[in-house]
């Protein structure tokens, strides 16, 4: 194995209460921002900037043809009746190197009327609300960009550019139609990007007949903005996934505490492990409060995936700790813990350095649908990596030095015990002295015989 570092002694144990101590200020601050923002008093604030997965509602990402007025989207929204603080207008961030996106992820909460009309209520708000924006004259028309394929063929057949229900044609209406559909459809999202800016694109497609492009124009229009991708959770649902989201966590935990408690023989490296990896959830969790990064799904699977990591890189310096004790069973374990760091740090380096920057390219250039889980990716790492040896380690230290403390302090009370016995024993036995007179009479005797 590739090693940057040799021969090194750095005294990792000696600063753990340094980092003890910065652990438990990002913890305490964690803890500060959700106990803030659930006591604010409003009830639309919460702890945690919950996703549509886990709190309900509608996320719909939006793209325009040209960057949008915010002011006025919301504007649009707040006339379909949803109240302006509850609509959440983010543009998506523009990817390096390339042009503006004009796209805005809109989110709304659960509506009241969700109970009757379904979890798509907050989809078709948001479409009567774009419809709004489309240029005048647009009414009785529809909108090439908010149609799908089966929608587009009807259109078509009831228009019937063609000609084709007039019989004689060599084609069913039907059909045709649908190959009109979906040529159009393929060239918006594929070439497009979800949205066809004019018409006139359309005339100029190949495998397209002059005639379904000059008709277009009576029956069809580009709209301003078309639907890129919807999700819509009902509350009931994002109650349960949040729930289940809680017990898949706690059961990995407890999972792990009791294989490494067996694997090691020792329950002070399984409770080490495990105080790591809730010290790591903690941490993220508690950023993820303060700087209101949305939790969702994608977060979930990311801190399962920390969980994991940070156990693996905790169990490859256990493992290397356990194989000393056996080689050098007079040295101290705080001893051994420190060498064992020390001789696994270069594949500590190199592990998380090469997956922190494979997270540094999907914080860059993920997206906007990626940031989370991204973000969680990224503090995982440097939390993870350090927990391992700052969190982990002198956990375990502690309780086997506790665990050792009881085993000697219970073999010295019982070598008290025995030497109080033995003293008891020595004054109540009868003493064996040798007597000279009677010894030497017996060597006489023994003579005479």
């Amino acid at each position: 194995m590739i090693e940057i570092f040799k021969n090194t002694n750095y005294d990792f144990l000696g600063k753990k209460w340094l980092f003890i101590g910065l652990s438990w200020l990002l913890i305490v601050a964690g803890i500060v921002s959700v106990a803030w923002r659930a006591l604010d008093g409003n009830p639309k604030t919460h702890p945690f900037n919950l996703g549509v997965d886990f709190d309900g509602g509608t996320m719909v990402n939006v793209k325009f043809k040209e960057k949008p007025d915010l002011n006025k989207l919301r504007a649009a929204i707040e006339q379909q009746g949803i109240e302006g603080d509850k609509i959440t207008l983010q543009p998506v961030s523009e990817e390096i190197g390339k042009a503006d996106k004009n796209e805005v992820l809109i989110r709304l909460p659960n509506l009241a009327q969700e109970a009757k009309d379904g979890a798509d209520a907050g989809k078709k708000k948001i479409l009567q609300a774009l419809a709004t924006l489309n240029a005048p004259g647009t009414q009785g028309k529809a909108d090439i960009n908010a149609l799908g394929r089966d929608q587009l063929k009807e259109e078509l057949l009831k228009a019937d550019p063609l000609n084709l229900k007039a019989g004689g044609a060599t084609q069913s209406p039907e059909v045709r139609y649908t190959e009109i559909a979906g040529r159009i459809v393929d060239y918006r999202e594929t070439q497009r990007g979800g949205l066809i800016a004019s018409l006139d694109e359309v005339k100029n497609l190949s495998g397209i007949e002059p005639q379904p492009g000059d008709a277009l124009a009576k029956s069809f229009f580009a709209g301003a903005a078309s639907v890129k991708s919807a999700e819509a959770v009902s509350p009931q649902v994002g109650a349960e996934l949040r729930n289940r989201a809680i017990y898949v966590t706690l059961a990995a935990c407890i999972g792990m505490l009791l294989f490494v408690a067996f694997r090691f023989k020792s329950w002070g490296f399984g409770i080490g492990a495990v105080i790591a990896v809730f010290h790591d959830v903690l941490v993220t969790l508690g950023i993820f409060s303060i700087t209101q990064l949305e939790i969702n799904l994608t977060v979930i699977a990311a801190l399962l995936t920390l969980v994991g990591y940070s156990m693996n890189d905790t169990i490859v310096i256990f493992d290397r700790i356990r194989e000393m004790m056996r080689l050098r069973r007079r040295e101290g374990l705080e001893k051994l813990s420190n060498d064992a760091i020390n001789q696994t740090l270069s594949r500590t380096i190199i592990t998380s350095g090469l997956t922190f920057l494979t997270v540094v390219a999907l914080v860059l250039f993920g997206g906007e649908v990626l940031k989370s889980f991204s973000w969680c990716l990224f503090i995982g790492i440097i939390i993870g990596t350090y927990s391992s040896i700052y969190i982990a380690s002198p956990f375990m230290l502690w309780w086997e030095e506790r665990k050792s403390g009881r085993t000697i302090r219970s073999a010295s009370g019982a070598q008290s015990v025995v030497a109080e016995a033995a003293g008891v024993i020595n004054q109540t036995a009868p003493k064996l002295v040798p007597n000279a007179a009677t010894g030497g009479g017996r060597k006489k005797a023994g003579k005479k015989r």
